[in-house]
Formats: structure tokens, C-alpha cells, sequence
């Protein structure tokens, strides 16, 4: 099912300047508050791109090195925007072919109420690639937390978006 979104007005998550690192003070029951589901299919890419970023929380929990944590957090939140952005249609796909746009700057097009999700993933995207770099203190523990729980709370609010059920079930490895 996609979903719609539409805010009552205001920021629908909040500001990512108060209190919480991530966008928002409201938590994700309360984001649902603001969510108008309207029916239709999900594309396979998208819940492609969604599971993707779930096991990259799952991989990002796991990992002890704050900078891999940070990346394989930030790379979940980017798969799950991206998922956004594959069901609704990139904005302006029936044009002639233009440069390719960082999938940050496409998402407020096709969910205005994620702007500021997507301000706030784009500004944490130079420590992940210092991480990725392998910098040393590119990223710390702390952040690397804060990152995956912001991560994680984006996952769920992707999934409301589009109207599909939190947790997808994972590929679990088969017995050899």
C-alpha cells in the first residue's frame, strides 16, 4: 500500500534543533497521528529498498566501530528515503533525462513533510563519508547512537508513508 502524507500544519516531525538530534519531538505513534493512508500497491523496489534498510539497522546495532555504525545507520536512513522516492516517482521522471539528484534533495519534492528528515540526514552525509574514508574520529560513539536511533525512527516513519507494516520480516539465512 502507499500512503499519502499529509500534516495538519506546522512540521509534522518536529525540529531537529529541539531537544531530540533527529527531526522531531514527536515519536512515531504520534507521526501516525499525522499520516492519511490512501490504498494503492508499493512497488517492488521500494519494499526492496525498505527491507534493505531495516538489515542495515540490524547491521549497525551489531557493529562495535562508531564509524561503521554511523555509516551502516546513515545508509538505512538513505535506503528507506530512497524507497519513498522510488513509490511516489521522482519528481520531473517524464522530462528529458536530467543530472542525478541526491536522493535528500528529491525527497521534500515527492514528501514535503519529510523536508526536514531529509535537511537533517543530508547534513549528517560529509561524517559519513569521513567515516567511509576511514578517519578516525569521524564519527563518535555518541553520535553513532544517536544516528541509528534517528535512523531507526525514520525507518518506521518511511514505512507509514507508504502504508506498509513496520518490521518487514528479514531474509533469514537458510541452514547449510
Amino acid at each position: 500500500m502507499i500512503s499519502t502524507l499529509r500534516t495538519t500544519g506546522g512540521a509534522a516531525f518536529g525540529n531537529p534543533v529541539t531537544g531530540n538530534t533527529g527531526p522531531g519531538n514527536t515519536g512515531p505513534a504520534e507521526a501516525a497521528d499525522l499520516l492519511t493512508l490512501v490504498p494503492q500497491r508499493v512497488p517492488a523496489a521500494a519494499l526492496s529498498l525498505l527491507r534493505t534498510a531495516r538489515a542495515g539497522l540490524v547491521e549497525a546495532e551489531s557493529e562495535s566501530d562508531p564509524g561503521t555504525r554511523y555509516i551502516c545507520a546513515h545508509l538505512a536512513a538513505l535506503r528507506a528515503a530512497a524507497a519513498i522516492v522510488a513509490a511516489r516517482g521522482e519528481p520531473g521522471s517524464k522530462a528529458r533525462r536530467r543530472r542525478p539528484r541526491p536522493v535528500w534533495e528529491l525527497l521534500p519534492e515527492v514528501e514535503p513533510a519529510l523536508a526536514e528528515w531529509a535537511a537533517f540526514f543530508a547534513a549528517g552525509a560529509a561524517k559519513r563519508a569521513a567515516a567511509e574514508a576511514g578517519l578516525p574520529r569521524a564519527a563518535t560513539a555518541r553520535e553513532a547512537e544517536d544516528l541509528l536511533r534517528d535512523a531507526a525512527t525514520f525507518l518506521t516513519v518511511a514505512e507509514r508513508a507508504l502504508g506498509v507494516a513496520e518490521e518487514l520480516p528479514l531474509a533469514l539465512p537458510t541452514a547449510s
